[in-house]
């Protein structure tokens, strides 16, 4: 065997035929020894392409050729994904595999006059975004009940109370909270939230949010026009996204929170808690404004009483 050259792990060389068997090697020698691929990656993926071929050699029912390779559709290729799904595999795990497989049909078709179009409309597995972790009940009324804590200005203290308590007690994005303007908090007990995409949604506002809002527009020494920002910064322009972070970083410190205390974790926080008081999955989402139900046109039809009833009997915030 030549310097640099790669062995065949056993599934390759049971069930992989001759042909097929030297581009593999040849595919894994090229990878360390050309590519400069770490060992680490040569190793992956050299079991990858085992498990594929042992895959391959059960899927056709014999030993895998060469014009196999060539032949597989895009059937095949997703057949395998699923298998390994049940192995176990995540999404990012998933991903990998496929650019593993990617990699070598590249090469085959650049050294061995080897085409299969069909692995180029495999579409890799969307790796599971991790949400942040929830507060409990407790830690969340306490960063909204310390939020007006750290700042010696009243009317800044008001409206960091008016912010927190407006996400954890509608469950709105930063990025929606902070796009708000003072006409979207009009009279009554619903807010309409313009959302991803431009999506726009209706919330119920508790009480307890109406109030602090309320608290904070009386002590606001700017005047906010109605299609002006709700909330400002001390030179009175839209209140800056970092200026929210800074102020959970602050009330992490002040109540010994771990990092994943964020303003998006109040959101979380808002769906899980209402979650656990037994509101309804589908109401919860709507008032999320989840992507989902943009294309799920039942779920406009729940009642804004409806939503208003599940929201204040589920919510802790509304049983104060």
């Amino acid at each position: 065997m030549a310097e640099g050259e790669q062995t065949l792990d056993l599934p390759v060389a049971a069930y992989a035929a001759a042909d097929a068997a030297d581009l593999i090697t040849a595919w894994l020698t090229n990878l360390g020894a050309e590519r400069r691929a770490s060992r680490h990656t040569v190793d992956g993926y050299g079991r990858e392409i085992g498990f594929f071929v042992r895959f391959l050699a059960g899927h056709l029912g014999g030993p895998v050729r060469r014009r196999d390779l060539a032949d597989l559709k895009v059937a095949d290729f997703r057949a395998y994904l699923a298998e390994r799904r049940q192995a176990g595999l995540t999404s990012r795990s998933l991903a990998r595999t496929l650019s593993a497989l990617r990699t070598f049909f590249r090469y085959a078709a650049r050294t061995a006059d080897l085409h299969n179009p069909a692995i180029a409309a495999v579409r890799a597995p969307k790796a599971a975004k991790s949400l942040p972790r929830p507060l409990d009940v407790a830690d969340a009324q306490a960063v909204v009940n310390s939020a007006g804590d750290l700042e010696d200005e009243p009317w800044i203290a008001a409206r960091n109370i008016a912010l927190l308590t407006l996400l954890y007690g509608c469950g709105l994005r930063i990025s929606e909270a902070l796009g708000l303007n003072r006409g979207d908090i009009a009279a009554g007990d619903t807010l309409r939230v313009l959302g991803k995409r431009n999506r726009q949604r209706v919330v119920p506002v508790l009480p307890v949010v109406r109030q602090a809002i309320d608290a904070y527009l009386k002590m606001c020494p700017l005047a906010l026009p109605a299609e002006g920002p709700l909330f400002i910064g001390a030179r009175g322009g839209r209140l800056n996204p970092g200026v929210a972070q800074k102020l959970m970083r602050d009330l992490r410190g002040l109540l010994g929170l771990p990092p994943s205390a964020t303003p998006h974790a109040l959101r979380h926080s808002f769906a899980t808690h209402l979650l656990a008081g037994g509101g309804d999955l589908r109401t919860i989402q709507e008032l999320l404004g989840h992507a989902n139900l943009s294309t799920t046109q039942h779920y406009t039809d729940v009642e804004m009483a409806q939503l208003l009833t599940v929201y204040e009997n589920a919510h802790p915030r509304a049983k104060r």
